[in-house]
């Protein structure tokens, strides 16, 4: 399967500040992540920052909050702010939390239903 793109609007908390952006879908990956800098101009402060396991090993990365809007469906999800990630990246829980998988033969999203447990 090649690489997944997929637009999505992210946006600040209070929905001030948006950007469609191109993102990678990243199935090894929980969460989101942003680069530090697109998270700047919509104005994503972080809340925190945590150690997160990687490739590479374990880094500490900041941690922040945004409202994310994906093929109709949207909701606000904790996301990484990175320094040194330059693409916007869709983990599992945004994925999963909106009722997505990947098919691996078109690497398209396709709708499933929500797991409720």
């Amino acid at each position: 399967m090649e690489h997944s793109w997929i637009e999505v609007e992210i946006s600040d908390l209070e929905r001030k500040k948006s950007a469609k952006l191109n993102a990678l879908v990243d199935t090894g990956a929980s969460l989101a992540v942003l680069p530090e800098k697109i998270a700047e101009e919509l104005g994503i402060e972080p809340i925190s920052e945590e150690k997160v396991s990687t490739g590479a090993g374990e880094i500490k990365v900041k941690r922040g909050r945004a409202w994310i809007k994906l093929k109709g469906k949207e909701d606000a999800f904790p996301i990484w702010i990175s320094g040194f990630i330059d693409k916007v990246l869709l983990g599992v829980v945004v994925l999963e939390s909106f009722g997505f998988d990947v098919d691996p033969a078109t690497g398209t999203l396709k709708e499933r239903p929500l797991l409720l447990y």
